[in-house]
């Protein structure tokens, strides 16, 4: 497998937004990306800001970008703001090093792409990528 099918990455989301719905976060937008960093699916919800599509993408692109999930480049953004905001200015701005971008592997480890959710808190928009990826049955990355 090279990537994701069409039909997976709406799977994703639409599980994923289903979960936000049942632990009553608040409006949220998904983003799925292929290995390359190119969209297959972005949903935004009724209510979620105007800025969340582009933050939901820099999650899932800032993944894909670095090969880790979002936890671990909150984890190294942390330890090391300067190379972070280094790293913001040489991806034009491309990459958000936050929890809720997480890797998509398949059970053999192969990436697969990356989802990025924006518009809870941090842990919230983490907790329903893993739970989408999950659902249908590839490995959820978070670093």
């Amino acid at each position: 497998m090279s990537g994701l099918t069409l039909a997976q990455a709406s799977e994703i989301v639409d599980s994923a937004l289903s979960h936000a719905r049942e632990l009553g976060l608040r409006p949220l937008t998904i983003t799925v990306l292929d290995p390359g960093g190119h969209p297959q699916v972005v949903k935004r919800e009724d209510g979620a800001g105007i800025l969340r599509p582009q933050i939901a993408h820099a999650k899932a692109w800032g993944c894909l970008g670095m090969g880790a999930g979002g936890a671990a480049g909150a984890r190294h953004a942390t330890r090391d703001p300067a190379f972070f905001a280094a790293l913001a200015a040489i991806s034009e701005g491309r990459v958000a090093s936050s929890r809720g971008g997480v890797l998509v592997r398949g059970q053999d480890g192969e990436l697969l792409g990356s989802v990025g959710v924006s518009g809870d808190r941090p842990d919230n928009d983490e907790a329903v990528a893993v739970f989408g990826v999950e659902k249908v049955g590839l490995v959820a990355d978070v670093g």
